[in-house]
């Protein structure tokens, strides 16, 4: 749906709205940051207990209200499809903040739901053609995207989820302000 509507909104108002997008999360992001946090032994009513061992042996235990992460991935899903976008930017924060996720779990799961939400919103713009004419940017940037998210998950082992968080918000701080200024 969010590939779709897409071809109804001018250009510079896209544009202006995923910029400020990009802004409100980075000052989200920045404000409050996820410090690691220690389950106590309580599971509240209607969440779902889970414990990952990762390829390292580093146990993560959480629990989280899978309604609620169906709801938040619905919108998560539609926003990125309008925006063209992977919606890490928001299913991270979200797992993070509103699911109890630790980071680096968020992030591997945004990962693995960002290749499916990927694929069929690709899949959309290419049958509306909003994506006829950049096939060939978009398989370059396909092919970054293999390489180098083999290379963030790494990296991302030796540095702390804060300091992940943080990053992103910069980042998306310097593409927010691009962006927006673009669109007027």
């Amino acid at each position: 749906m969010g590939a779709f509507t897409t071809s109804y909104i001018p250009r510079n108002i896209f544009n202006g709205i995923f910029g400020l997008l990009l802004l409100i999360a980075a000052f989200f992001l920045l404000l409050r940051p996820k410090k690691e946090q220690e389950l106590n032994n309580e599971v509240p009513k209607g969440h779902i207990l889970r414990t990952i061992i990762d390829a390292e042996g580093k146990e993560y235990s959480f629990s989280y209200n899978p309604t609620l992460g169906i709801i938040l991935s619905l919108i998560v899903g539609y926003i990125s499809s309008l925006l063209g976008i992977g919606g890490g930017i928001i299913h991270v924060p979200a797992l993070v903040h509103l699911l109890n996720f630790p980071v680096h779990i968020a992030t591997a799961t945004s990962h693995f739901i960002l290749a499916v939400m990927s694929l069929s919103g690709s899949i959309m713009h290419l049958v509306t053609g909003v994506l006829a004419k950049g096939i060939s940017q978009t398989l370059a940037l396909e092919i970054g995207v293999l390489f180098g998210a083999q290379l963030g998950a790494r990296l991302s082992k030796r540095f702390h989820g804060v300091w992940i968080i943080r990053s992103l918000a910069i980042a998306l701080g310097l593409v927010g302000i691009r962006i927006f200024i673009m669109a007027f």
